[in-house]
């Protein structure tokens, strides 16, 4: 495998980028990118078949590797903020999650974890399991994409202060080419996810019986019939995948139906529903300690 590889997901898969830089053992970096058409046509390998030629645009999505495991993943229109990954798997409450942001906005992910720890926030543990999952999450969600132009670095790291997990990419790759088949048969049932979701009439008794994990709550508190599913995806920090789960299980459920959009609200606009999560507020004295720690940062 050369020091630069250059190309687009349409002539070598994720997947099979996966294992090149798996059997090689690199280190390095795994850029996507937004692709630009060009206007030209390429020529393909039969001499007769054209496609549109794209170059790189826009970065999207990066992935590190060291010495053939993954190690850190990031989408650029997602939150990549330690508090947002530890808020997402429930490690922080939204309380927490607030004043951790307001205050260590600046802060580096090692310097934010080291005081989460010293403050008995998260373990040591909570951390690493948590930006695994979000590492996880968003290789399996790159895994399906098709047509991006990309870049491989050798030798290029994350950004300095970010918490890097070794992860076999062995593992990776069989988990997400299962993902890959629950997520075409996802598709099917949900292809549109610029369509807007709405409650039924009475939706409160269905409510009563069913049991919705945070998860769940944290999409019902956004449903309206101004905010895409696509909207609440990206409120939410949430893959293409995790967001048709949820959905597809509350329209099996009852409890939402599909509607077009009534408008396509900015980022700055998406509006809450008035359903929300019960979720306790921590011990204002240990928040307090720790504002004070974060100012000294």
């Amino acid at each position: 495998m050369p020091r630069q590889l250059r190309g687009t997901l349409q002539d070598l898969h994720t997947t099979q980028l996966l294992h090149l830089i798996n059997l090689a053992k690199k280190t390095g970096s795994l850029k996507l990118f937004e692709g630009v058409a060009t206007g030209k046509d390429i020529i393909m390998g039969d001499g007769e078949t054209k496609r549109p030629e794209v170059v790189p645009g826009a970065e999207r999505a990066r992935i590190v590797f060291r010495e053939g495991k993954l190690v850190y993943a990031q989408l650029t229109e997602r939150d990549n903020h330690l508090a947002t990954i530890l808020h997402k798997a429930n490690k922080l409450n939204d309380q927490q999650y607030r004043v951790i942001r307001e205050r260590a906005a600046s802060a580096t992910d090692k310097a934010l974890a080291l005081l989460l720890i010293n403050a008995n926030y998260v373990s040591q543990v909570d951390i690493m399991q948590s930006i695994q999952q979000h590492t996880l999450e968003i290789v399996y969600d790159l895994m399906t994409w098709t047509r991006e132009p990309f870049i491989f670095e050798e030798g290029e790291m994350p950004p300095n202060g970010r918490i890097t997990v070794p992860i076999e990419l062995e593992n990776v790759i069989i988990q997400g080419t299962l993902r890959m088949r629950e997520l075409d048969q996802l598709a099917k049932e949900l292809p549109n996810l610029d369509f807007a979701l709405r409650f039924p009439e009475a939706p409160g008794e269905k409510l009563k019986k069913i049991q919705l994990g945070v998860e769940e709550w944290r999409v019902v508190s956004f449903i309206n019939p101004k905010n895409s599913i696509r909207q609440i995806a990206k409120a939410c920090n949430m893959t293409d995948m995790q967001i048709r789960k949820i959905v597809y299980g509350l329209l099996n459920a009852g409890l939402v139906e599909l509607v077009k959009p009534q408008e396509a609200p900015s980022k700055s606009q998406i509006r809450r529903a008035d359903s929300k999560p019960n979720i306790t507020p921590p011990q204002r004295p240990v928040i307090t300690k720790l504002i004070d720690r974060i100012k000294n940062l």
